[in-house]
C-alpha cells in the first residue's frame, strides 16, 4: 500500500480544477503547473502550490514531461495525475514518472503502449474476441469498399481523420490525413476501415484495480459530435437492447484484461444501424465525459483512481446505476461560422438550476488562443432521460454568459430537437441539422427589440442610491420630444424611443403592448402583452481598451411559439448624435448638434428668472435655426454660450436651476 500526501496535476483548465477538488476532499496537498499565458488561470489559483513551465505553446510547456517531473520533485509532490490530453496517454512519460520515484495515477505504461496505436490495439482486440471492423488496404480499395474512414493510428480528437466517398479522392485524403497526424502526434501512420453511415458512438467506462477486479460502469452515448469531437454525452446510452448492452460490457472487460489494465479507462465502440458493435479504440485515461457516469453510479472516479494507485482493492461488484445523466460541452466558438473559436474576457458565467458545472474559468478570466476553447461542462442528472434532458436545456437557456460568443444556443436547440429527444442518435446529427439549428428563431427580432428596450431603460436609469436631484433628472429641454437610443446586434440596428417622467418609470414610444413597470441600471421589468417579464442588464467592455462597452441583456426565453429565441443578447450601443445629457447635471442645456450661436435671448444673464419652454438661445446648423429652450421654470445658474460662438455637439450652453416646489 502507498500513502499519498501531495498530488501534481500535469494538465490545466477544467480537468486540473476537477482533480484538485477531489484531492482536497481526500486531504491531499495540490500542485499545479502552468505556462506563461496560464500564470493567473483558475487551476493555478486553486492549487496549494504552482510551478511555472516557461513558454506559451503546449510543445514547450504541458508536453514537456521532463519539466513536469522536475516541477513535481521541486514542489514535494509524491504523485502525478495526467488528466486528459497532453501527456495522459504517453507511455514514455508514465515510465519517467515512475522512474523518478513518483506514483503514476493511471494504467501501467505497458497498457498505455499496447493501446497507443489503433492498429496494434485492433490486433490485440481481435485476439481477445472483441468485435472489429475489417481493415481495408487503401492500395487495393475498390468502389465496393466505399465510403472509407481514414484514421491516424496514434491519433485522437478527430485529428488525422477523413471520410472518403470517391476513389479519386483517396490518395489526396490519405496524404492530408498523414500530414495532419504527423503534425499532431509525431506519427504519420494512417489506416482505413469501412465508414459506418449513421452509426452510434457508444462507450463503456471501465475501472480496474491491481487485484484482478474489473468493473464495467455502464454505457455512454457520445454520438453528437462536430469534427469528430464530442458535444453532448449521456449515460446510459438510450435505446440499447439488453443483449447488446451485455455484449458491450463483456467486450470492454475483455479489452481491459487483455492488457492487464489498472485504473480508469474507456472502451469505445461504433454501433451500426443494424445493432452490430465494432471496437474503435481504448482511451487509457479519464474521459472528458466521465461526470455522467459518476452521476448515474454515485461515484467519484478521480477518488477511485487515487485509491487504486495507493493499492486499494475494489469491491467485487460496482454499485447499481440510478437515473440518467446528460452532459453538454460549452465552448467559446461560433457554430454558424465553421465552429470558429472565440477569445476574450469571460465577464459572466452563471448557470442556474440543480446542475453540475465543471469549469476552468472564473468571471473576469481571459480565454486565450493557445488552448482548447471549452469553457465548461454542464451536467444534469434526473430519474429519467426526458427529465435530465429537459433540466439541462432549461439550465443552459437560462445561463448568463457574457463576453464571448459560445455554442450555448446550439446546445439548447440540439437538446430540444425531436431526433435527440426521441433518442434517434448517430454521428451524422450535425451534418444533417446544423443549418436549421443555427438559423434565427422566428421571433428573434421581437426578442431583440425587447432586449434593446431593457438596455435603453437601464442605461438611462439612475442608480438607486443616487442623489434625489439625479434620480429626478430625466428632464431635458424639449421634454415632450422622446429620447432615442440605438443598439446593434448581429448587424441589425434596433431603435428605442421613450419619454422620461418626473416620477416613476419612463413611457415607451412606438412599442405597443409593452409597458415599463420598473427600471434600474441592472434590472428592468416590462409588461409584454399582459405578461410580466424580468430583464437583467450588464455593461462591460470586451475590446481591451477604449471601445464602447457592450450591453448584455438576459431574460427568460418566453417570446413566441415553437422554439422561442433564447433570452440572451449582446447589444452594441450606437453613439447618439443628439441628447448626450445623461452624464450632466440636471438642467444642463447641451448643444444638440455642431453649430453657431446666432441669437441670445434679450437680457439673458446668470441669475435671471426663466420659465419652462422659454427660448434662450438659437443655433444655426445646416442652414437652419434651432431653438434651445429652458427645460423648466427656475433660475439661469450659468451661461456658457455667446453670440457668434462655434459650438461642438454636446457642448454645455447653459444651466437652469429648477424651482423647488412649495
Amino acid at each position: 500500500m502507498t500513502n499519498l500526501t501531495s498530488l501534481l496535476v500535469a494538465n490545466r483548465g477544467e480537468i486540473a480544477v476537477r482533480v484538485f477538488r477531489t484531492a482536497r476532499a481526500l486531504g491531499l496537498a495540490t500542485v499545479a503547473v502552468h505556462s506563461d499565458p496560464d500564470a493567473d488561470a483558475l487551476h493555478v489559483r486553486e492549487a496549494d502550490a504552482a510551478v511555472r513551465l516557461p513558454g506559451a505553446a503546449p510543445a514547450d510547456t504541458y508536453l514537456r514531461g521532463d519539466l513536469v517531473i522536475k516541477a513535481a520533485l521541486a514542489a514535494g509532490a509524491d504523485a502525478v495525475h495526467p488528466g486528459y490530453g497532453f501527456l495522459s496517454e504517453n507511455a514514455g512519460f508514465a515510465r519517467e514518472v515512475i522512474a523518478a520515484g513518483l506514483t503514476w495515477i493511471g494504467p501501467p505504461p505497458e497498457a498505455i503502449e499496447a493501446m497507443a496505436s489503433k492498429t496494434r490495439a485492433k490486433a490485440l482486440m481481435r485476439a481477445a474476441g472483441v468485435p472489429l471492423l475489417d481493415p481495408v488496404d487503401p492500395a487495393r480499395a475498390t468502389a465496393a469498399d466505399l465510403p472509407l474512414l481514414l484514421k491516424a493510428a496514434a491519433g485522437g480528437g478527430g485529428r488525422g481523420m477523413r471520410v472518403v466517398r470517391d476513389l479519386d479522392d483517396l490518395k489526396t485524403e490519405l496524404d492530408a490525413a498523414a500530414a495532419e497526424a504527423r503534425s499532431a502526434f509525431g506519427d504519420g501512420e494512417v489506416f482505413a476501415e469501412p465508414y459506418v453511415e449513421r452509426g452510434r458512438h457508444v462507450e463503456v467506462q471501465i475501472l480496474a484495480d491491481s487485484h484482478g477486479t474489473v468493473w464495467a460502469l455502464g454505457t455512454r452515448d457520445c454520438s453528437l459530435q462536430r469534427r469528430h469531437q464530442k458535444v453532448i454525452e449521456e449515460a446510459p446510452a438510450p435505446g440499447l437492447p439488453e443483449t447488446l448492452r451485455a455484449t458491450l460490457h463483456e467486450a470492454a472487460v475483455a479489452a481491459a484484461r487483455a492488457v492487464s489494465y489498472q485504473g480508469a479507462g474507456t472502451v469505445e465502440f461504433l454501433v451500426a444501424a443494424d445493432g452490430r458493435p465494432y471496437f474503435l479504440e481504448m482511451n487509457t485515461r479519464l474521459q472528458v465525459e466521465h461526470p455522467v457516469t459518476e452521476a448515474v453510479f454515485g461515484l467519484d472516479l478521480v477518488a477511485l483512481q487515487l485509491r487504486i494507485a495507493e493499492g486499494t482493492a475494489l469491491p467485487l461488484t460496482p454499485p447499481a446505476p440510478a437515473g440518467h445523466a446528460v452532459e453538454a460541452r460549452l465552448y467559446a466558438e461560433d457554430p454558424a461560422r465553421d465552429w470558429r473559436p472565440q477569445t476574450g474576457v469571460l465577464h459572466t458565467l452563471a448557470v442556474p438550476g440543480e446542475v453540475r458545472v465543471d469549469t476552468g474559468f472564473a468571471e473576469g478570466d481571459t480565454v486565450g488562443v493557445h488552448y482548447d476553447p471549452m469553457l465548461a461542462k454542464v451536467v444534469a442528472h434526473a430519474p429519467t432521460r426526458a427529465e435530465a434532458v429537459r433540466a439541462l436545456a432549461h439550465a443552459l437557456a437560462g445561463a448568463r454568459i457574457h463576453g464571448l460568443t459560445t455554442n450555448r444556443e446550439l446546445l439548447v436547440c440540439s437538446l430540444r430537437h425531436p431526433d435527440f429527444t426521441g433518442a434517434r442518435l448517430d454521428t451524422g446529427f450535425y451534418e444533417r441539422h446544423l443549418d436549421s439549428l443555427t438559423e434565427a428563431a422566428p421571433d428573434a427580432a421581437r426578442a431583440t427589440t425587447l432586449a434593446a428596450v431593457a438596455a435603453a431603460l437601464a442605461d438611462a436609469a439612475p442608480a438607486p442610491d443616487a442623489p434625489l436631484a439625479t434620480r429626478l433628472g430625466g428632464w431635458r429641454n424639449l421634454r415632450s420630444q422622446p429620447q432615442i437610443r440605438r443598439y446593434v446586434e448581429a448587424g441589425t440596428e434596433y431603435e428605442v424611443r421613450y419619454r422620461p417622467a418626473r416620477s416613476g418609470p419612463p413611457e415607451l414610444v412606438d412599442h405597443p403592448g409593452v409597458r415599463v413597470l420598473a427600471a434600474d441600471p441592472e434590472r428592468v421589468t416590462l409588461e409584454v402583452e399582459g405578461v410580466r417579464r424580468m430583464f437583467h442588464v450588464k455593461r462591460k467592455s470586451n475590446t481591451g481598451g477604449g471601445g464602447a462597452a457592450e450591453t448584455y441583456v438576459d431574460s427568460p426565453p418566453a417570446f413566441g411559439g415553437g422554439t422561442p429565441a433564447l433570452g440572451a443578447h449582446t447589444l452594441t450601443p450606437v453613439p447618439r448624435f443628439a441628447d448626450p445629457q445623461d452624464r450632466t447635471e440636471p438642467g444642463s442645456l447641451l448643444a444638440p448638434m455642431p453649430g453657431t450661436v446666432v441669437r441670445v435671448a434679450e437680457g439673458l444673464a446668470p441669475g435671471a428668472a426663466v420659465t419652462a419652454g422659454q427660448p434662450l438661445l438659437w443655433l444655426e446648423a445646416m442652414k437652419m435655426e434651432h431653438r434651445i429652450v429652458s427645460p423648466a421654470s427656475g433660475t439661469l445658474a450659468a451661461l456658457h454660450a455667446a453670440l457668434g460662438h462655434q459650438v461642438e455637439f454636446g457642448a454645455l450652453l447653459a444651466v437652469v436651476q429648477e424651482e423647488t416646489p412649495a
